[in-house]
């Protein structure tokens, strides 16, 4: 697994034995090709980062920062050896994503918010991609023309959402990647695209 483009492009990066499954290289390059200009300059969440190849792509790309949440100590130390290889850096913090998520942090908020979550159920029982989809703390750190990006297995359910739409789904193997907007924008540039 390596960086692809920019500024770190072509480094290889270190994966943990165990613990994460990382987003495929093939998928990767997906993901910032449908992104586009819109990396240049964001503010990036990358959860779930696991070792923390989507938020180093997207600083390797231009994106003004990243911070990475992930759970697992040796996806952690995985991250550090990562940004040492590239030469970039975003605070990583050891927490669970959705005790993360319910901490208050006021003003913060993303252009781009990446997920990636393990493909079985949460400790508790439930799916992440339900629990995901209808947190209100995680549409709310999202900018109002922001995109999230979220990694699900193919197949599995997608509820409808009040807070999200899909601008975007494809499929790549055994992961489905999820390109999504607040539901008001979504509306709205769908309205502006009609009255033009």
């Amino acid at each position: 697994m390596r960086v692809i483009a920019g500024s770190a492009g072509g480094i290889q990066l270190v994966v943990p034995d165990a613990g994460v499954r990382p987003t495929m290289d093939r998928v990767k390059a997906a993901i910032f090709s449908s992104l586009g200009e819109q990396i240049i300059g964001a503010r990036v969440l990358d959860l779930f980062a696991g070792t923390g190849a989507l938020g180093i792509e997207a600083l390797s790309r231009g994106a003004a920062s990243a911070l990475f949440v992930e759970e697992n100590a040796a996806a952690l130390r995985a991250i550090e050896q990562n940004f040492i290889r590239t030469k970039l850096r975003g605070p990583a913090r050891k927490q669970e994503v959705f005790a993360f998520l319910e901490a208050p942090r006021p003003n913060e908020t993303f252009d781009i918010i990446f997920a990636d979550p393990p493909y079985e159920k949460t400790k508790a029982g439930g799916e992440f991609t339900r629990l995901l989809l209808s947190n209100r703390n995680l549409a709310g750190l999202l900018q109002p023309s922001g995109t999230f990006v979220l990694e699900k297995r193919p197949g599995e359910e997608v509820v409808p959402s009040e807070l999200w739409e899909i601008v975007r789904a494809k499929t790549y193997g055994a992961t489905e990647v999820l390109f999504m907007r607040h539901a008001t924008t979504a509306a709205a540039a769908s309205e502006e695209a009609g009255a033009e």
